[in-house]
């Protein structure tokens, strides 16, 4: 069990026409009344009040005081004249909030669709079941586009190419989503090496075959940095342009980029039976993986097991929050924290743990088979802003550890997303589901990453950039990224 489950994107979006909306009042002529849609905004107020992880971030860093964006929104709410004023009321509120993991999801209109008879059903192939696909148009990478790059041919599941910049040859690969899942080639040669003779695929196996196909991804991500190296690369780019997110897999992929040994985020958590739960899960699990351990390593477990328990405790005393929808910082600490980060109780690599049967309750990326430093030269990596979420990860962890250099515009700001499959809220009166997170990832200083990061190289893209012109402004302010990584990979 992964205890930091990060959502695959930014988060759910709602079809523009996913919502049944009248712009007047009932066909019977009756005045629209508002009362359903209030009920729902305080509905709202209440589980920020419980669960909102980037509230204080919110009222004190981006200082906005909750209540007035409620107060604007309950004054939208009385002057609505239809469903759909009524709608844009709470989609102000949610844009007002500027958390790119704060969302309202709407329902969608009329029936369902019904369902497929027997015969007409087609069972997913077990690939398929786990979320693996081929990739749509990669309408956002921008480093394949800069003048004079070439492909470079035979490159699995990550398009890769070379650059000249200034007389240096720039290694490029493209991660369009931090998910092994874009890499359906890998799942399905993992398939094949499971279940040879095409056997069906139980519970069991789908687990197996999870693990083999990202160990393959993984492989195949490396092999295309060698496949660089090879090439002539002294450089290596990494483009993160409109990369939406995705797993905890990021963190043993990070660990191939850089000989730099990762320290990666600490979080905070929401004070909420959700994270009391999930810490006491980690607490027993821990206790009992100790359990036969020589000393040592039993020591280990158990005063991890102990970090966790301290943590449990502190997600079982709640903090008042009215002072921070006010715009004031509360005398309590909104979330807890502990010695917790994005990789467990350990935040690096520890080599002389790799092995053990109890490696990744301890560092989770050693659930995956990961060569660390597979590309050890100097290091830059994309951003803009569609990048969120578990890239914003991948770009704050190398740039805090000094391992990179960013280049590009300020991402998004998504920051940590949901664990345990989130805790969705459905709304009493217009059905919407509210969606927040319930984690945060903190910057080395101490910043909440949810911020966005901010490029060592400012890049100016425009939103309505063609992807010819976004590789022309990369090109103008490579070269300054180039100079810093080398400089920065030399001080090392």
């Amino acid at each position: 069990m992964r205890l930091i489950a990060l959502v695959l994107g930014v988060a759910l979006a709602a079809a523009p026409a996913a919502f049944a909306q009248t712009s007047t009042p009932s066909a019977q002529g009756a005045a629209f009344d508002p009362a359903g849609w209030t009920a729902d905004l305080e509905q709202v107020r209440q589980e920020m009040a419980s669960h909102y992880a980037n509230l204080e971030w919110l009222a004190i860093e981006r200082e906005v005081p909750p209540d007035s964006l409620f107060t604007t929104a309950r004054q939208k709410l009385e002057s609505a004249r239809s469903e759909a004023e009524a709608r844009s009321a709470f989609e102000r509120l949610e844009r007002s909030v500027g958390d790119g993991h704060f969302r309202i999801v709407w329902p969608r209109a009329g029936a369902a669709a019904p369902e497929a008879s027997p015969s007409e059903a087609v069972t997913p192939s077990p690939c398929e079941a786990l979320g693996f696909s081929e990739p749509g148009p990669d309408v956002r990478a921008t480093a394949n586009r800069l003048p004079g790059y070439r492909p470079l041919e035979g490159s699995k599941g990550f398009p890769a190419g070379l650059v000249e910049v200034d007389g240096r040859t720039v290694g490029v690969i493209r991660i369009s989503q931090v998910s092994p899942q874009i890499h359906p080639a890998a799942c399905a040669a993992a398939l094949a090496a499971l279940r040879p003779a095409g056997e069906p695929c139980d519970e069991a196996c789908s687990n197996r075959l999870w693990t083999m196909a990202t160990d393959r991804a993984t492989a195949d991500f490396s092999d295309s940095l060698r496949a660089l190296r090879a090439a002539g690369a002294s450089t290596l780019l990494v483009d993160l342009a409109g990369n939406g997110g995705g797993s905890e897999w990021i963190e043993a992929l990070a660990r191939t980029l850089t000989p730099v040994r990762l320290r990666s985020a600490p979080i905070g958590f929401v004070r909420h039976p959700h994270w009391v739960e999930a810490l006491a899960e980690r607490e027993t699990s821990l206790r009992e993986a100790a359990v036969g351990q020589p000393p040592e390593d039993r020591a280990r477990l158990e005063r991890h097991a102990a970090t966790y328990a301290a943590a449990r405790a502190q997600a079982e005393q709640p903090c008042d929050p009215a002072p921070l929808f006010e715009g004031r910082a509360p005398d309590c600490a909104w979330l807890g924290r502990g010695d917790i980060y994005m990789t467990g109780p350990e935040a690096s690599l520890d080599p002389a743990i790799v092995g053990k049967p109890w490696a990744a309750d301890v560092f989770e990326p050693l659930a995956y088979v990961f060569e660390p430093g597979v590309w050890s030269g100097p290091l830059v990596v994309l951003v803009d802003s569609g990048t969120a979420s578990a890239a914003e990860e991948l770009a704050a962890l190398l740039q805090d550890n000094a391992a990179a250099i960013i280049v590009g515009a300020p991402t998004l700001g998504a920051g940590c997303g949901f664990t345990r499959g989130g805790m969705d809220v459905v709304l009493r009166h217009s059905r919407a589901t509210l969606r927040m997170p319930d984690c945060a990832r903190y910057r080395a200083d101490e910043s909440n990453e949810v911020s966005g990061i901010d490029p060592d190289v400012l890049i100016g893209f425009r939103s309505n950039d063609g992807p010819r012109r976004r590789g022309q402004r990369l090109a103008a302010g490579l070269a300054e990224a180039v100079d810093q990584a080398e400089r920065q990979a030399a001080a090392r």
